[in-house]
């Protein structure tokens, strides 16, 4: 079965930086819904459409089709007395706009002289990225699945 709008996609990956280091790869397939449900990155469901159990695509990601661009607006630096005492570098905490209710994650980043700086760009944000993945299987979703809007049962989500 070929990769088209409303199939369940299994699949191994692994993603480089420019330079080709190993940066990130699954331990276990994933799943996804495919056609345009934002489960992957758009450029990499692009490049796996029309593909079949055993396929391998290889997709090299601007920031712009990756991760975004690095936003100056999301680091900012904070008193360390906003955060529990046992604050470390690599932390990550959620925090909600009062205004517009959005929830945003901000990794801390550097604490120096009682200021934190905290991040809430992607951690890969700014970064060209190779993305490379091999399909290991393609199934039709099911109604529930396409209702929902993503993959269910062994390692999709799980109600």
């Amino acid at each position: 079965m070929q990769i088209s709008k409303n199939t369940i996609v299994s699949l191994n990956y692994a993603m480089f930086n420019a330079e080709g280091a190993l940066i990130d790869q699954n331990q276990q397939p994933i799943l996804y819904l495919h056609g345009g449900y934002d489960s992957i990155l758009p450029a990499v469901e692009a490049a796996l459409e029309g593909k079949v159990a055993g396929d391998k695509v290889s997709v090299t990601l601007a920031p712009e089709d990756g991760f975004g661009e690095i936003d100056p607006g999301f680091v900012r630096e904070e008193d360390i007395s906003a955060f529990p005492p046992d604050i470390e570098v690599g932390m990550m905490f959620e925090t909600r706009d009062p205004e517009t209710e959005e929830t945003m994650q901000f990794r801390v980043t550097v604490i120096d002289a009682g200021i934190v700086t905290v991040d809430g760009n992607h951690p890969l944000a700014g970064m060209t990225i190779r993305f490379e993945a091999e399909v290991i299987e393609v199934r039709e979703a099911s109604d529930e699945e396409i209702v929902h809007g993503h993959a269910h049962g062994e390692h999709g989500h799980h109600h």
